[in-house]
């Protein structure tokens, strides 16, 4: 029986899909996005509010994982996990970070990095008060990231949690949003031959500056 390993080196895909010229482009980062990210949910690919994060710990090893974006304007890039997780640990130590959405679908990805601050308490309690009762009582149900003896602890801190608070669960204190504020984006387009379309968008005395990269 062969392995999935054996025919990796044969897979290939053409990108033909698109293409991203700098011409059609937004002068704007934020606004080429917006108008990738509405394609995307409007072609209904799976997910595409997904994106990866990734994080430099304080001897420099990277970790990522997957979060979903909640919100996005000039101030930056929104999501919400719990503060004491790893992620939130390494953001501490080092507020900097990466994000990038793959919208395969549509042969696409976005690249963001930039500096990384916590939202204010307002925004989390109002993002906090719109969740789904479930997902309230699991933000109290979850040590995330530390080492548990098994599934019940889950069940049995969100059944604590859930005779505690009832119906109206409150944000933890440990959990809330963060926002990505951004000084550089990159935008790949797939493209025949792998010469790929990329655009990068750096933050240049204060304005946005466009360039091609090469693939």
């Amino acid at each position: 029986m062969s392995s999935p390993n054996d025919s990796l080196a044969a897979l290939r895909k053409s990108y033909e899909r698109a293409e991203l010229d700098e011409t059609r482009s937004a002068e704007d980062p934020l606004q080429q996005f917006e108008r990738w990210l509405t394609e995307a949910i409007d072609a209904k690919v799976p997910e595409p509010n997904a994106m990866t994060l990734a994080t430099v710990a304080g001897d420099l090893r990277p970790s990522t994982r997957i979060v979903l974006i909640k919100g996005y304007d000039a101030r930056g890039i929104v999501w919400f996990t719990n503060y004491q997780s790893r992620k939130g640990q390494e953001l501490a130590g080092n507020p900097f970070a990466a994000l990038q959405f793959h919208w395969v679908e549509l042969e696409r990805v976005v690249r963001i990095e930039g500096r990384v601050e916590q939202v204010d308490a307002a925004e989390s309690d109002a993002y906090f008060a719109s969740r789904p009762l479930d997902s309230r009582i699991g933000a109290w149900a979850s040590p995330q990231s530390e080492v548990i003896d098994g599934r019940q602890v889950l069940v049995k801190n969100a059944a604590i949690a859930a005779a505690k608070f009832l119906l109206s669960p409150p944000r933890p204190p440990h959990w809330g949003g963060y926002r990505l504020v951004p000084d550089r984006w990159e935008f790949w387009q797939g493209r025949a031959s792998r010469l790929h379309d990329r655009l990068r968008y750096r933050r240049e005395d204060g304005a946005w500056r466009r360039e091609r990269l090469a693939p």
